[in-house]
């Protein structure tokens, strides 16, 4: 799990999810993401309230996606990183926004 740093006032800090998808497509698109100049992301680890939670195979190990970048961010590098969330999107599921 990539540890979340604290976003500074001149960044956008976002968490995206798509419930059933595997751990390994997370990662794929946390290591495409990071190809984006700019762009800091990690992967936010389910956690099981209690202990004895069984494993679910139609659920994901992971919880969500965490995505930080400048809000000044070029516009080219802005279009990517949102081609790189809806090629992703549109191949698996559509991404689903958390808000805190």
């Amino acid at each position: 799990m990539m540890r979340s740093q604290l976003p500074t006032a001149n960044t956008i800090k976002t968490h995206v999810t798509c419930p059933q998808l595997p751990l390994t497509v997370y990662r794929e698109v946390a290591a495409h993401l990071r190809q984006v100049v700019g762009v800091k992301t990690g992967l936010i680890v389910r956690s099981s309230d209690s202990g004895s939670e069984k494993f679910d195979y139609t659920q994901s190990q992971i919880a969500a996606l965490w995505l930080e970048y400048p809000q000044n961010i070029d516009n080219q590098q802005k279009k990517r990183l949102d081609e790189i969330l809806d090629y992703y999107g549109q191949r698996y599921r559509p991404w689903e926004t958390i808000t805190d």
